[in-house]
C-alpha cells in the first residue's frame, strides 16, 4: 500500500508514534502526581482537593500533552501534524470516557470543570505540539516534516 504522496505507509510506525506520545503524557503526568502527593503539595489519596490544585494538575497536564505530542510528531513516519493531531483525538476520546466515569462521583476525583478542560484542551495541545516539531524540523532544514 501506498500513501497519497506514493510514499509506502507505516502503519506500525503510526501506531508506535501515537502510543510514545501517549506514553510520555501518562509517565509525566502519573509521576508529577505521585511526588505531588509524596511532598505534600496534593493530599492523600482519595481525600479532596481544592480547585486550586485542580488547576495546578490541568496546568501540568496541559505542558505534558504538549510534550507528547512533539513526540509523536518525532516518531511520526510521515505527516507529522496529522499524528500529533490523531494523537490528539485519542486524548479527547480518553477524556470523555473520564469525564463520563467520573461524574457525581465525588469531590475526591474532582470537580466537573477539570475533565472537560482536559477535553477542550486535547487538541489546542496536540497542533502545539506538532507545530513545536515542524518549527524545529524547519531551524534544522529537515524538509520531510509536513
Amino acid at each position: 500500500m501506498t500513501s497519497e504522496a506514493g510514499r509506502p505507509r507505516r502503519m506500525g510506525r503510526s501506531v508506535v508514534a501515537v502510543l510514545a506520545g501517549f506514553a510520555v503524557v501518562v509517565a509525566l503526568s502519573l509521576g508529577t502526581d505521585v511526588a505531588m502527593h509524596a511532598i505534600g503539595i496534593f493530599p492523600r489519596l482519595g481525600d479532596a482537593m481544592s480547585d486550586a490544585l485542580f488547576l495546578l494538575a490541568t496546568t501540568y497536564r496541559t505542558v505534558y500533552s504538549v510534550a507528547g505530542s512533539y513526540v509523536t510528531a518525532r516518531l511520526a513516519p510521515y505527516r507529522p501534524m496529522a499524528h500529533a493531531l490523531a494523537g490528539g483525538g485519542v486524548g479527547i476520546v480518553l477524556s470523555v470516557v473520564g469525564a463520563v466515569e467520573t461524574r457525581n462521583r465525588g469531590p475526591a476525583l474532582g470537580p466537573h470543570w477539570y475533565p472537560l478542560a482536559l477535553i477542550v484542551t486535547a487538541m489546542p495541545c496536540a497542533w502545539a505540539g506538532g507545530r513545536l516539531r515542524q518549527w524545529q524540523a524547519s531551524k534544522v532544514g529537515n524538509q520531510a516534516v509536513v
